[in-house]
């Protein structure tokens, strides 16, 4: 009983922290953006700007995988919520573009170390039955935490320095949280713990289950171009850019709203069974996004329903992960997880904008509905195989 209600606890810890890595990253797109645009920075340097915290994810990726095995899953979070509180405590020493780049780094280094620690975890001690529930929980707080970011980004009016101050009190308390728990291992092989061997664990946990890093990639892909890329194409269409905000927060409503009911019925129907419909439904929904596009109530209504479906992808990716993987390969599975959905974040704002600027007879939707149907299908010939 004793080990259920520790179970339970740890549990809460680590997805609380992640509502705060949630929280800090999505305040830090918009308010910086903001910032350096009234402080006449352009937009193609604002732009670059934001893909440094998925540079530091890519970057500190391959380093990842052998401190978690030596020292455990405690450590890695707690050094990765200091980085990140330490990183934003010092945002207001120096403003300039460098240093805010360099901390940005700094952050994406720490919020990686963070989540692939407590994703590990959580993967690692649920039981199969409440896996689908408890990572989309895990992903149904970091989503919360990434849309209620953006609401301290008035606090610029009050002062400059106010929003830093703010997320750096909250990432400090929740890592506070973090030295109440009990520090675990994952499952170790014999011989395969040095630094040589990480290449070969990640080819055999590719080989076992590439197909469950392919939802991370598109919604990475999906989740930066909609937010980078897509206010860009809506304003050349004709829409307002109030309209456009009261888009993107029903596409992200519907993932909040849907993600738990997807993650249990995973545990009831099937992880793949469920990820096929959530694909396949994307796909439709964002067609009919792009016959549709002119009208705002039908667009509206389109990317909430889209929303729901395709908006849990990542968590869905996850838990179809570790049903395929071994336990002892778990910390790689969900590494590359973090790398698919890193890679597919860097890519979207650049391949969706160059597609708004080359291909002016194809709907911006119709990009994203054929990402969806490819990953479907690539699901689906796994599933057939299998």
């Amino acid at each position: 009983m004793s080990h259920l209600r520790n179970n339970r606890f740890r549990f809460w810890v680590l997805v609380s922290i992640v509502a705060v890595s949630g929280f800090s990253q999505g305040m830090l797109l918009p308010l910086i953006a903001v910032i350096f645009e009234n402080s006449g920075v352009s937009s193609f340097l604002n732009g670059l700007h934001a893909t440094a915290l998925y540079i530091g994810i890519l970057l500190a990726s391959p380093f990842m995988e052998h401190p978690l095995r030596k020292y455990g899953y405690k450590p890695i979070i707690v050094c990765g919520g200091l980085l990140v509180l330490v990183s934003l405590a010092l945002f207001p020493l120096w403003k300039t573009f460098w240093f805010w780049f360099f901390l940005r780094l700094l952050i994406g280094i720490g919020d990686h170390a963070l989540n692939f620690g407590a994703q590990t975890w959580i993967t690692h001690f649920s039981p199969e039955h409440k896996r689908g529930r408890n990572i989309a929980l895990y992903g149904l707080f970091f989503g919360i935490g990434f849309a209620v970011g953006p609401l301290l980004v008035p606090l610029v009016d009050i002062n400059e320095n106010l929003p830093f101050i703010i997320s750096s009190v909250l990432s400090f308390m929740g890592w506070l949280c973090l030295l109440s728990l009990t520090n675990e291992f994952p499952e170790q092989n014999v011989g395969m713990n040095h630094w040589g061997e990480s290449f070969y664990r990640f080819a055999k946990a590719w080989k076992i289950a590439w197909v469950a890093f392919l939802p991370p990639l598109a919604y990475g892909f999906l989740e930066t171009s909609l937010n980078g890329s897509f206010p860009v194409y809506a304003l050349r269409i004709g829409l307002d850019v109030n309209n456009v905000s009261t888009l993107l927060v029903a596409f992200a409503l519907g993932g909040i709203i849907f993600q738990l009911p997807l993650g249990m019925i995973s545990d009831k129907l099937g992880r793949s069974n469920v990820l096929l419909g959530a694909l396949f439904l994307g796909f439709v929904f964002f067609c009919m996004a792009a016959m549709l596009e002119t009208s705002f109530v039908s667009l509206l209504i389109c990317l909430f329903i889209a929303g729901m479906f395709v908006g849990s992808t990542f968590s869905l990716g996850i838990s179809y992960m570790t049903d395929l993987m071994p336990k002892n390969l778990l910390p790689t599975g969900n590494l590359l997880c973090g790398v698919c959905f890193s890679f597919g974040s860097l890519i979207g704002p650049s391949i969706g904008g160059l597609a708004i600027e080359t291909l002016h007879s194809i709907s911006f939707f119709s990009i994203i509905s054929l990402l969806f149907f490819v990953v479907f299908l690539l699901t689906l010939y796994k599933r057939v195989k299998t």
